[in-house]
Parts: C-alpha cells; sequence; structure tokens
C-alpha cells in the first residue's frame, strides 16, 4: 500500500488522499462522513457475530456473509449485507479472518462479488 492510500477504519475500503487531506492525512482514519459518524453498536454486533460463527464451525470451515445477517437479523437481514461485508473487510484488514472467492483468498479492499469467509 502506497502512502497516498489509506484502508478505512469503519468500511475496510482503500481510500486515496484528497487535497483538503494533505494537511492531516496522518490522522484520516475514515474514508468519509457516512463511515465517520457510523452505528459502533451495529458494528460490534455484526463482529462478534462473524468470529462466533466461525468458532462454531470446524478448521477450515467458511460461512457466507448472510449467515451472519440472519444471525443478527433473522427478519431484517437483507438490509445488514453490506454493513457485514464491511466487518468482514475489518476484521480481515486485522489478519483474524480472510476472504475468499471460488477458494482463492482475495484483497479484503477491493473484492467484488460472492465471498466465503473463513479463518486464515
Amino acid at each position: 500500500m502506497s502512502d497516498d492510500t489509506k484502508i478505512c477504519a469503519a468500511c475496510g475500503r482503500r481510500t486515496a488522499s484528497r487535497r483538503k487531506w494533505r494537511v492531516e492525512w496522518d490522522e484520516v482514519r475514515y474514508c468519509s462522513r457516512r463511515c465517520r459518524q457510523g452505528s459502533r453498536k451495529q458494528e460490534r454486533a455484526l463482529d462478534a457475530a462473524l468470529l462466533s460463527l466461525l468458532d462454531e464451525r470446524g478448521d477450515g470451515a467458511t460461512i457466507c456473509p448472510s449467515e451472519v445477517a440472519r444471525r443478527v437479523a433473522p427478519d431484517a437481514w437483507r438490509a445488514l449485507m453490506e454493513p457485514v461485508r464491511q466487518a468482514a473487510r475489518r476484521i480481515a484488514h486485522a489478519g483474524t479472518i480472510v476472504i475468499t472467492q471460488k477458494g482463492r483468498v482475495v484483497d479484503p479492499a477491493d473484492f467484488r462479488g460472492p465471498i466465503r469467509l473463513r479463518r486464515p
């Protein structure tokens, strides 16, 4: 990762430096106002559910992000799909899990499409 990109602390996506951030680039943690004001309570619940599901499965087993969303909100799980993917990015950047597509590990900041989550 170059010096002009960072990983957002909330969503886990790669963000590039902007002109207005040049002076304070070392203090920038979030890619947008939305990420900066996000719901930390929901983030913690999703992180805990994701790690709990992986702990319940055996070594090498994978889970689908929809399983995490269904565990947190069984009746309204579809609205949680993007927040679950953001939680997966955050946890993958920490090295606790890996994100896979078609059995191959992918970069947490740049994946698109269907994914599976597993322990490294």
